[in-house]
């Protein structure tokens, strides 16, 4: 019989989710955790701050095209901090009702 999504969410280690999804970033702890549907949405905010950033990020003034970069790594360090955070948070979930 196939383990149920449940299962192997408990199975996985936690700190490897959250470590996958801080260094590389972008959800890679999801795919570890085999949440598909997590993954596309991180990979989809992800996709939309850059972009954002690139539109807003046209015409700036020289002061703004110093201080663009550094919004836009805040950004993606926060998406990174918040994954991990979720990730390891499901872990303990899934275990605690198994």
């Amino acid at each position: 019989m196939a383990p149920t999504k449940r299962e192997i969410l408990a199975a996985s280690a936690g700190w490897v989710a959250v470590m996958l999804n801080v260094v590389p970033g972008l959800g890679a702890g999801y795919l570890y955790q085999r949440r598909w549907k997590a993954y596309w949405i991180t990979s989809a905010l992800a996709t939309t701050w850059f972009v954002l950033g690139g539109v807003l990020g046209q015409g700036a003034e020289a002061a703004e095209e110093i201080q663009n970069p550094w919004i836009g790594l805040l950004g993606l360090v926060a998406l990174a901090a918040g994954t991990a955070v979720e990730a390891g948070l499901a872990v303990k979930q899934s275990r605690e009702q198994t």
